[in-house]
């Protein structure tokens, strides 16, 4: 067999597995996600976390399914002790903004840069690494979900406190996720321009 054994396998359940493995990447790629094969890389995170609040820009990202807008942001805001308000938000093509929030904890208090973000009250909290940030400048985020152990879909973001970051800042943010494994070949870049974002209302 040329692939992994969980592809090539001939038992019925495995098999059945296989299908709905296809069917699932298939469904990905129609929708330019991002998915490797193996398990999740596991990236060192910022030391000393100290949670950021305020307001942040998308500068770059890899696809993902939820996002179809660009000017997009992120504010943060304290909710209750140990509990982060989300709110994301982006202009849609349609000069509609789209919005939604959410909010992030914790997972476990001797790692406090790995978050989990939930959106959804019925739905399960997805990763929020925080693998770098100075707080005032930039943030590197990083998220992965694996799936039957056989592949995992990433999910990552660069974050400035305004809408553009230098040549020489993006790459040395580059290489926090290329030192650790993560391909980011197929990254996009997210616009911020003045002329289009104008029409994003001010409220945060």
């Amino acid at each position: 067999c040329l692939y992994s054994s969980f592809f090539c396998s001939t038992d019925p359940k495995m098999q059945a597995l296989q299908v709905l493995s296809l069917t699932l990447l298939s469904v990905l790629a129609a929708n330019a996600q991002t998915f490797r094969p193996g398990k999740c890389p596991q990236p060192p995170v910022q030391a000393n976390f100290d949670t950021y609040l305020g307001k942040w820009y998308e500068i770059q990202k890899l696809p993902a399914i939820f996002q179809k807008g660009e000017c997009s942001t992120a504010t943060y805001s304290l909710k209750s002790p140990g509990v982060v308000g989300v709110l994301n938000r982006e202009l849609l093509s349609n000069n509609t903004v789209n919005a939604i929030t959410g909010y992030a904890k914790v997972k476990d208090p001797s790692e406090p840069a790995k978050l989990e973000v939930t959106f959804f009250e019925d739905s399960s909290p997805g990763p929020y690494w925080v693998l770098s940030t100075d707080y005032e400048g930039h943030s590197v985020v990083y998220s992965c979900t694996e799936f039957l152990g056989a592949f995992h879909v990433d999910f990552a973001w660069i974050l400035s406190r305004e809408p553009t970051l230098s040549k020489e800042k993006l790459g040395e943010l580059y290489n926090v996720f290329t030192s650790n494994g993560i391909n980011i070949d197929v990254m996009t870049v997210t616009d911020q321009s003045k002329e289009l974002c104008v029409d994003m209302p001010l409220w945060a």
